[in-house]
């Protein structure tokens, strides 16, 4: 029984307006009107005018039998989940704020993506309708400032739906190579079941990042995978050939993949750190026949060297390690030129695919694309 339902109401990665990084999220077992979470707001209530035109029941259809339409289901947004405030993931919800029926909707992100989009409610470059507060609101206010805090807990944001945050590196400014733009990774969980799904902001890789955050969130994620965890959706900008000094805080096709291999590490360090506990916290002939407890805390403890940090895994011992996860490819950026004769996502794609392949993890990757449904 999967968990949630996801439509990708944009995916790329700019700079074609109607295609930005937009997701629609509601529990599996809910209905699309009992409440929506909106992943990212880049593209907005244009790209599902369009969406719906081909598929008028992506939402499922009304009891006249017609499909919902966009206002309807724009309506039925609860709150907003923004990884950071660039405009091709913040987009949407500016030029919405304050165009549709229902409560005011919180804006959950961390307190530093949230001052950047305070500043776009300035009432120069779009009218204030935002609030810090919950009590007493003016009845402009449509949104609520909701601060999420890296602290390794999850906090609920909707019903059923709880999210922990993780930061990520997003390149420097270019005005000062000093200053790291900071972005986030969200563990999506859905509370009655405890499944939950990665979701990945705009990063750029450690190998030039530093700071080991994508590591961070890797080893996270290991123990989960793939019983708790089997999607994640990351971010591959560029096709393969892009020069590190031209990725401007983003992933290509070959760091992608040395991503997924350290996070293919950790999880073969974690099931091995499992094993390595098991076998020396279980009865065995040495255990049981003096029956001396202080005799099996003495061997787990010379023992916890060798569980905490195993050697590295060898290629052939990651074979297989991500069996059961699939990667969703996100925020591919536009071919401007024509150097394809495809979709770029597709392109990229399947440029990860066959290093997947060759590599022998076992992921499946998949290219999101505008309109598709996916259930996690």
């Amino acid at each position: 029984m999967p968990a949630f339902d996801l439509v990708v109401l944009g995916c790329g990665g700019g700079p074609n307006e109607s295609n930005l990084s937009s997701y629609l999220l509601k529990p599996h077992d809910a209905l699309w009107s009992d409440g929506i979470v909106a992943l990212e707001a880049g593209s907005g209530i244009g790209a599902l005018l369009q969406l719906l035109k081909t598929e008028p029941d992506l939402f499922g259809v009304r009891q006249d039998g017609k499909g919902h339409s966009a206002a309807e289901v724009f309506s039925w947004i609860r709150c907003y989940l923004i990884t950071h405030a660039h405009l091709d993931h913040v987009n949407g919800v500016v030029l919405g704020a304050g165009a549709f029926p229902g409560p005011p909707r919180k804006i959950h992100a961390t307190h530093q993506t949230l001052k950047d989009i305070e500043s776009l409610f300035s009432d120069r470059i779009w009218p204030n309708l935002t609030s810090w507060e919950e009590e007493n609101l003016p009845p402009y206010v449509s949104l609520i400032y909701s601060v999420l805090t890296p602290d390794g807990q999850y906090k609920p944001i909707s019903k059923d739906i709880s999210v922990h945050t993780m930061p990520l590196s997003h390149g420097r400014y270019p005005s000062c190579v000093l200053t790291m733009y900071d972005s986030a990774a969200f563990f999506v969980r859905h509370d009655p079941s405890g499944q939950e799904f990665l979701f990945f902001g705009d990063l750029e890789p450690d190998s030039i990042a530093g700071g080991g955050r994508t590591q961070a969130v890797w080893d996270t994620a290991a123990p989960l995978i793939p019983s708790r965890l089997s999607t994640i959706f990351i971010e591959c900008s560029w096709p393969m050939g892009r020069p590190d000094d031209m990725l401007y805080g983003h992933l290509n096709p070959e760091h992608l993949i040395e991503e997924l291999a350290n996070l293919a590490a950790s999880v073969w360090k974690t099931r091995n750190s499992n094993a390595d506990r098991e076998d020396t916290t279980s009865p065995s002939s040495d255990a049981t026949s003096t029956n001396t407890p202080h005799r099996v805390r003495k061997r787990q403890k010379r023992n916890h060297k060798s569980f905490s940090h195993p050697s590295p895994p060898s290629a052939d011992q990651l074979r297989g390690v991500l069996d059961g996860v699939r990667v969703v490819i996100i925020h591919c950026k536009d071919d401007l030129t024509g150097e394809y004769d495809r979709p770029v996502n597709l392109v990229i794609a399947d440029q990860i695919r066959g290093l997947v392949e060759e590599r022998g993890f076992g992921a499946e990757v998949v290219a999101a694309a505008q309109g598709m449904h996916i259930s996690i």
